[in-house]
């Protein structure tokens, strides 16, 4: 039996439209037994996009199977804004805010990490690679493909729209909520580990100055270390390069917030 749902999807979700089917319902007609899952990524919208669904104006989860006459109703997240007496898609949110990225997002990674959020990611890795992370870790998945988001195991995630890396990180802050939680210099840049400080009276001290070059001993007396790879930071010029970084930064995010 063939049945017959409309659908309709909001806000930023129309991203992954084609232009003549942006902000309108839509007639979809199938045989057999759909989930709203299903009829959601029939059209091309990662799942994990999707904060709320209502079907006949009643919350309904992924699982939920569409019947004939149905009217579909799809949201992506609402942020801080109150929706009212529906329920929201329930995910996972041990992972916090920490982030894996696919293999096209490295300079995003390394913003990420200066303003000290925990950003995994490895240019080598493939994409199922990629997803099991995301999964076994239980990480936000950020990447620009779409297909990438679609597999079954990635709970959370977002396709990132822009392309320059500098509002591609403005885009993640104000998605995640995250524009009062950062907190620089406290991730490496090179290997995502933690950065703690080298106290000045230890032994660890006095080894790391055989690996601190001549000119900068001559004024700098204290040191960062990240305890996974080793690698040691001082305040120097590409500290107030970072610096510069974060500013605009939230510069962006604030003008975002007029639009």
């Amino acid at each position: 039996m063939k049945s017959h749902v409309t659908i309709r999807f909001y806000g930023e979700l129309n991203d992954f439209l084609d232009a003549k089917s942006r902000q309108k319902e839509q007639d979809c007609y199938f045989y057999g037994i759909r989930s709203v899952k299903d009829l959601i990524e029939s059209f091309s919208v990662p799942h994990v996009e999707v904060d709320l669904i209502l079907v006949n104006g009643e919350s309904a989860g992924f699982e939920h199977i569409v019947g004939d006459g149905d009217r579909v109703s799809v949201y992506p997240g609402f942020g801080g804004i109150e929706i009212g007496e529906v329920t929201k898609i329930q995910r996972s949110e041990q992972g916090g805010s920490r982030f894996v990225l696919d293999v096209h997002l490295g300079t995003l990674a390394r913003y990420l990490r200066i303003m000290g959020f925990d950003a995994d990611y490895d240019s080598q890795r493939d994409d199922p690679e990629i997803a099991r992370i995301a999964y076994e870790e239980d990480r936000i998945l950020l990447t620009r493909d779409r297909r990438l988001l679609m597999r079954n195991s990635v709970e959370r995630g977002r396709i990132i729209r822009n392309k320059d890396p500098l509002l591609q990180a403005s885009e993640v802050l104000e998605r995640f909520g995250l524009c009062g939680n950062i907190n620089p210099f406290t991730r490496c840049i090179q290997c995502n580990g933690t950065i703690e400080s080298v106290p000045f009276d230890s032994q660890e001290y006095k080894e790391l100055q055989e690996h601190i070059p001549p000119g900068v001993k001559s004024w700098c007396s204290e040191y960062q270390r990240c305890i996974r790879c080793g690698k040691i930071y001082w305040r120097g010029s590409h500290y107030d390069n970072m610096e510069k970084l974060i500013d605009r930064i939230m510069e962006v995010c604030a003008e975002s917030r007029k639009i």
